[in-house]
């Protein structure tokens, strides 16, 4: 009924659609897509977007070429797809609160407003220390936050990644708290180096540190979430909250997406994909239940609406621990 009257629409506006292909016509892409991941290889990024490339090279009939390139905590590889042709043959993939927060971090005049956001899954931020630390348990982390914070090296993916957001947050609520920060190009370099011993802890995404947590590399000794976990080689990992009651966790959720200004039939052949092939998709389930995460495919606004208090959260939590170069009540985020 709705193709009948917006048919009955044009014709009777005069003869607009006399020439040129049909405002309805499906996009079929015949050229690679490419999707820029804007942090390196190995982290949890990088895994997200391969985990859907094949569900996304079914759906769209053309290959996807994932391209790695790091710096300027996402800005860099933002930048390149801000910059590309807005064709619907360049996307940016990461962390949703990252693209958030740019303009909040003065790195790039972009808002998450200003973009077609497509999600996938949801990961939560686990507090981990090289086996042989001396931190016993989260109580122990706090207090070295408190008495030795020199001593204590923590390994991030840069600002602002997850992990810097997640022991920004943990600052925030030990009073006197600090610690001594380590920024690397990406969550995997961040990890290794806590498994390396070159750094005391790191509290980066479950997806980057699953695999060292089994193999008894890491030592996970809290959990950004409102309960504790069951974790596959590790067993009860408590709550952040257990130790900072008012601490609220958010997750992070992570995507792919376009700046708008992309053509609306390349808009709508995405979010065909998304219905049939991502929603659908048994490697994103697997690779989520291999990795400790939550199937998370919403798109559009609806997206949005979902996601916004963990990007709020993210922006304030950048204020809050000065590295804000822009006050995000300017910028219309309301305070938690």
């Amino acid at each position: 009924m709705m193709k009948k009257l917006g048919l009955l629409a044009a014709l009777a506006a005069g003869a607009t659609l006399a020439i040129g292909a049909p405002a309805s016509a499906e996009w079929k892409p015949d050229k690679p897509i490419r999707i820029i991941v804007p942090w390196g290889a190995g982290g949890s990024t990088d895994q997200a977007i391969r985990a859907i490339a094949g569900d996304l090279e079914a759906g769209l009939g053309q290959k996807v070429v994932i391209v790695n390139q790091p710096g300027g905590g996402g800005a860099i590889g933002t930048q390149t797809v801000l910059d590309a042709p807005k064709d619907g043959y360049t996307w940016g993939s990461g962390a949703i609160h990252d693209l958030g927060t740019y303009a909040v971090r003065g790195s790039l005049n972009t808002q998450v407003k200003d973009w077609h956001i497509y999600l996938d899954s949801m990961n939560a931020t686990v507090i981990s220390v090289n086996p042989g630390s001396a931190i016993k348990d989260f109580g122990d982390f706090v207090t070295w936050m408190k008495t030795k914070p020199s001593d204590l090296s923590v390994a991030i993916a840069g600002i602002p990644s997850a992990g810097h957001t997640t022991i920004e947050a943990i600052k925030a609520h030990v009073e006197g708290g600090a610690y001594k920060s380590v920024a690397y190009d990406g969550g995997n370099p961040a990890v290794i180096s806590t498994v390396a011993g070159e750094t005391v802890s790191t509290p980066q995404l479950l997806s980057e540190q699953m695999e060292m947590i089994r193999g008894k590399k890491l030592r996970p000794i809290a959990v950004m979430a409102a309960e504790a976990v069951e974790l596959e080689g590790a067993g009860k990992v408590e709550s952040v909250k257990k130790w900072l009651p008012k601490l609220d966790p958010t997750p992070y959720y992570f995507g792919i997406w376009a700046p708008k200004g992309v053509p609306a039939d390349v808009v709508a052949k995405m979010n065909d994909v998304w219905e049939k092939n991502i929603k659908t998709s048994t490697a994103l389930k697997k690779w989520a239940s291999d990795k400790g995460q939550v199937v998370f495919p919403y798109y559009g606004e609806d997206a949005l609406k979902r996601v916004w208090p963990a990007i709020r959260a993210a922006a304030w939590g950048l204020h809050n621990s000065g590295q804000a170069k822009t006050n995000p009540a300017d910028l219309g985020f309301e305070k938690p």
